[in-house]
């Protein structure tokens, strides 16, 4: 009985640890709005980003930052937490007229939300075109009406949000794009799949190599050259090419988020 009670007092201690060690290493991990984002859409976004050759640890870690793990006004709304632009045939985001509550200098975009302040309390702005593409269902993108649909439907976010990540990995950063820098990442992720298999695209090297591609200089996903090393930051700090090998095994968020 002792020796049972013993053996199970040190997997607890394990697993305690384990779990220690992972938040440890992946400092991001412990903040609950940045699990709620990821648990959402990691695993589908996986399976595309490997369908189409796009390393997933780079495109989760695009989402988290574009997004502020989707606590942006614009993405909030439309669905588009990759923040990209518009392309013949999409519908985009109009101009609003939106108030900041002032005492967090937050803009508000719900109008049950907006029904609590006074009107002291509130700072409307007018809010330029987005350019943004909106992933609202057809009936309302590109209307200002229904700004908080998806908070009050999930199911209908998250979809949204995996058709703007299946943008983003068949048509955005395509292999006859326009621009040089995303025919040269694609042509360099397929030539790695060519002769190592999909799974180099788990590789942590490989999402940072591919980030370093797309952005980081003119004519790219992002011109900054701060901008790769904020998304490089994420991909280390939250595990995800840990996390998209876990899942890419067949195993469940919960597990690969809490003990990797």
């Amino acid at each position: 009985m002792k020796n049972i009670l013993f053996s199970y007092l040190i997997i607890c201690f394990l697993g305690i640890t384990s779990a220690s060690i992972a938040q440890s290493n992946y400092s991001l991990r412990k903040y609950p709005h940045v699990k709620s984002f990821y648990k959402g859409i990691s695993k589908k976004a996986t399976e595309l980003c490997l369908k189409n050759n796009i390393p997933p640890a780079a495109l989760l870690a695009i989402t988290g930052l574009e997004s502020g793990w989707d606590s942006g006004y614009i993405g909030q709304i439309t669905g588009n937490i990759l923040s990209l632009g518009l392309r013949k045939g999409d519908i985009e985001l109009p101009a609003l007229r939106l108030p900041r509550l002032r005492t967090t200098n937050k803009i508000l975009f719900d109008s049950l939300a907006i029904l609590k302040y006074a009107d002291p309390e509130l700072k409307w702005e007018n809010r330029p075109e987005s350019l943004k593409k909106d992933y609202r269902p057809k009936h309302i993108a590109g209307t200002p009406y229904q700004l908080a649909y998806f908070k009050y439907h999930q199911k209908e976010k998250t979809a949204a949000q995996i058709a703007n990540i299946n943008d983003f990995v068949t048509v955005f950063i395509g292999r006859n794009s326009r621009l040089k820098a995303y025919r040269t990442a694609r042509q360099k992720m397929d030539d790695l799949v060519a002769i190592h298999g999909k799974q180099i695209l788990l590789k942590e090297q490989t999402a940072i190599d591919f980030v370093h591609e797309i952005g980081g200089k003119p004519n790219s996903y992002n011109f900054r050259e701060t901008w790769p090393k904020k998304v490089i930051y994420i991909i280390k700090k939250a595990g995800l090419s840990q996390l998209t090998t876990h899942l890419f095994e067949g195993k469940e968020f919960e597990s690969g988020w809490d003990q990797h």
